[in-house]
């Protein structure tokens, strides 16, 4: 049975296409009967801080407000964090600074905020990074570290060089593909370990990326990104409907085992096991 801890890794700007042709990993864990495979839309405009906060909240950008990147400020809305914390678990970050300023403090200070641990917010633990081209590899340490020596609860893991990469080469560039295959790599690191303490398991991406190097609008190619999950609580096959990228909340809570909030959409993603 699970035992209603989760990690949901979120790829910057993985596209839908290029995490099947290229994921190798994962879609061996998918023929394998461990993880099921969707396809998510997101929602729109396709920019990285509304989706976080759409990510992480269940609601659109016209609801939570965060309606561009220039939007800066804390979230309004109950973020899976907050339901987490408010439901006696712990909660825990290793992620891109904005994810900081939504939800623990704005603006993001360079000198203060890099570090937080044992904080009493709603990110509990966090080690943020400001920099798009950090290395994935660093974040996916500071994530192992953080499960080894504070074995969140929920924990929320979100690495930029994918999308980095688009934006310098395009999507429809070698570097865009090699680096879709080295957060692959990185994943098969990572994911049996976690999985072996019990973790579920949530891979997705905000949005995707364009041949011109770029996202933000309304094509399949801007907004189509993978879902991988391995739980117990969802059959492991690969599921053709489309699902909206307002289910990942309520989602994400389900896999947790706490209350969505009111504001989130009842939880409709096919192949949920009863």
């Amino acid at each position: 049975m699970s035992n209603n801890r989760l990690i949901m890794i979120v790829v910057d700007a993985l596209r839908f296409d290029t995490a099947c042709s290229h994921m190798g990993f994962m879609q061996h864990l998918v023929e394998q009967g461990k993880v099921a495979r969707y396809e998510v839309k997101s929602e729109v405009p396709s920019l990285s801080r509304p989706l976080y906060e759409t990510i992480l909240t269940g609601t659109p950008p016209l609801v939570h407000g965060i309606v561009g990147n220039g939007v800066v400020r804390l979230s309004t809305q109950e973020s899976l964090f907050h339901l987490a914390k408010r439901s006696g678990k712990t909660t825990a970050a290793a992620a891109y600074y904005w994810v900081s300023e939504l939800y623990n403090h704005a603006p993001f200070r360079h000198g203060v905020d890099r570090i937080q641990l044992a904080k009493d917010a709603p990110i509990e633990n966090g080690l943020f990074y400001f920099e798009d081209h950090y290395p994935d590899s660093h974040l996916f340490a500071e994530a192992q570290w953080l499960v080894s020596e504070k074995n969140p609860d929920f924990l929320y893991i979100h690495p930029m060089n994918v999308d980095d990469d688009g934006h310098k080469f395009t999507a429809n560039s070698v570097q865009y593909r090699n680096r879709v295959l080295a957060t692959d790599a990185l994943l098969a690191l990572t994911l049996p370990k976690w999985m072996d303490l019990g973790y579920d398991i949530i891979v997705t991406a905000d949005h995707g990326m364009t041949v011109d190097g770029n996202h933000g609008g309304n094509t399949t190619n801007d907004r189509h990104v993978p879902l991988f999950i391995a739980s117990k609580k969802v059959k492991p096959i690969v599921q053709n409907q489309i699902v909206s990228q307002l289910q990942m909340a309520p989602l994400a809570c389900h896999l947790l085992g706490i209350n969505p909030s009111e504001a989130m959409v009842p939880l409709l993603i096919p192949g949920l096991v009863d």
